[in-house]
């Protein structure tokens, strides 16, 4: 009697996670890592013990690290958070080397460091790092006026427009309207424009649709991708904003509210790119008390700074 006493209380107190093994605990963390909301939802586990902070810091892991999760903010920027991103980075995440590359770029003033990793991100087609680089060429940023590179950048925001991002697509319609960079084609340019302004707004239409009906109703637009502001950018405009950092004298923000990208020499933003929205159109979809849709605006006057 005494005997089985003791081998219940042996059961009683064994930990039945040492008995998974090591590849489906990965497994899991792979899917937790590439679907968390947060950077804290993912650590979070990760903290919990020895095991999982282990199994959940291997590349197999941290390379299907999610945009969400790899958002860290400016408020909680620390050495450990750049261990973070650059723990990613040496995993082969595409989207973890956009975004510090875009971090070390504009807000800790390692423009060559920066470059270099939005590069390697823009090699594996990564949409938002070859339009963030054709950015960077066509402004010259991190530079002189001279270190412009048109012929660079038109490439790059065509390739970028390529793989869908709506920004790159809308910048090469300008591009090619006003003969800026590439051989001017007014009716191609304008064709374009025509798909840039149709995809966003198929893209309101989806967001409004879903939030209303659910995805179950969405079909013709199920194609559509809604296309978020990238974290990055909230990043930098909070990186800016919260006085951490000034800005030398005579240097601007982006006057896009969801760019957040400051010049990196006086005037650089005469035209910047990335706003897109110099005397163009800017299409708005509006949601009625009742949830209804009751308008869709076109505004004509929407001008950059």
């Amino acid at each position: 009697m005494t005997h089985l006493n003791k081998k219940q209380r042996l059961e009683k107190n064994h930990n039945h996670f040492d008995d998974l093994h090591d590849d489906l605990i990965i497994s899991i963390l792979r899917k937790l890592a590439s679907s968390a909301s947060s950077p804290s939802d993912f650590l979070t586990v990760l903290s919990t013990c020895k095991r999982l902070n282990r199994l959940g810091l291997q590349p197999l892991v941290l390379s299907k690290a999610g945009t969400q999760t790899l958002a860290v903010t400016a408020e909680k920027w620390s050495d450990s958070s750049h261990k973070f991103l650059k723990l990613c980075v040496n995993a082969g995440n595409i989207d973890a080397s956009y975004a510090l590359g875009m971090i070390r770029f504009y807000c800790l003033q390692n423009p060559v460091s920066g470059a270099s990793l939005m590069a390697k991100a823009a090699i594996k087609s990564h949409a938002p790092a070859l339009y963030s680089l054709s950015v960077i060429q066509f402004n010259g940023s991190g530079g002189s006026k001279t270190d412009k590179n048109l012929r660079a950048g038109v490439t790059l925001c065509a390739r970028s427009a390529y793989l869908g991002h709506v920004d790159a697509l809308r910048e090469l319609g300008h591009r090619l309207q006003d003969g800026y960079g590439v051989p001017r084609d007014v009716s191609e340019g304008r064709r374009l424009l025509i798909q840039a302004y149709a995809r966003e707004l198929a893209c309101s239409l989806r967001s409004y649709l879903s939030l209303k009906y659910g995805d179950e109703i969405l079909t013709d637009l199920s194609v559509v991708p809604v296309q978020e502001i990238h974290p990055v950018y909230r990043f930098l405009k909070e990186w800016f904003s919260s006085g951490r950092v000034d800005l030398s004298e005579g240097l601007r923000m982006c006057s896009h509210g969801g760019c957040g990208r400051p010049e990196t020499r006086a005037h650089e933003f005469r035209r910047c790119s990335v706003c897109v929205g110099f005397g163009e159109p800017r299409i708005r979809l509006h949601i009625g008390v009742d949830g209804e849709a009751v308008a869709v605006e076109i505004d004509d006057n929407h001008v950059n700074d």
